[in-house]
């Protein structure tokens, strides 16, 4: 599984994983109290500034994990271009845009261990209702480790298609997409059963 922290060290990647997030949440809030595209544009301007802050080869790596967020930017556009709404479109991509950008930026900058242990101490108060949050955990790590092993494998798809065939893979790859996820989350899966984990307490539906 591959880790969403990127190798180049920076200066952010000395900042306590709580305090990243705090300012993530409270940003992303603020990006939401406006509609106005000229703002949103600054604000995006800042972020691109915060990634060029930490080095070119750190800023280049940043925008190829965004570059998949184009055509759902587009979409959005020119729907609300063709809705008389061009303004609310460009509002609604730009603001899109800043918040996964700074997640991003955020994810690149910090290890999965420290954010665990931040969701860890989130969850606190619930472990001493007696409530089991080792669940929530487990599967917010599973998210996060997941997600580039998942853009990988259609990246993989995608190029023996072109392999293949002179057409565009499109929609074509997404049952085989699907088919590696499920394939992989069930390796997963037998292993953490193998090792103790908390999925030995959880039917597989097998039973």
């Amino acid at each position: 599984m591959i880790s969403l922290t990127s190798p180049v060290e920076t200066w952010a990647h000395r900042i306590p994983a709580g305090v990243k997030l705090l300012a993530l949440s409270a940003l992303t809030v603020a990006l939401f109290l406006t509609d106005r595209p000229g703002v949103l544009a600054l604000a995006l301007l800042a972020i691109l500034a915060l990634y060029l802050s930490a080095g070119l080869a750190f800023a280049g790596q940043g925008l190829r994990h965004l570059r998949m967020l184009w055509p759902f930017l587009l979409l959005i556009a020119l729907w609300h271009g063709l809705t008389g709404q061009a303004q609310a479109g460009a509002a609604i991509a730009l603001r899109l845009l800043a918040a996964l950008a700074l997640a991003n930026f955020v994810t690149m900058t910090t290890r999965l261990t420290d954010m665990i242990a931040v969701l860890t101490w989130l969850l606190a108060p619930l472990r001493r209702l007696g409530l089991p949050t080792r669940t929530i955990e487990l599967a917010i790590a599973m998210v996060l480790r997941f997600t580039p092993m998942l853009v990988e494998n259609g990246q993989r798809l995608a190029l023996s298609w072109r392999a293949r065939s002179r057409k565009r893979p499109g929609w074509r790859i997404v049952v085989p997409m699907a088919a590696l996820a499920l394939d992989d989350a069930d390796h997963v899966a037998e292993a953490l059963r193998a090792r103790g984990g908390i999925l030995n307490d959880i039917p597989d539906g097998r039973d």
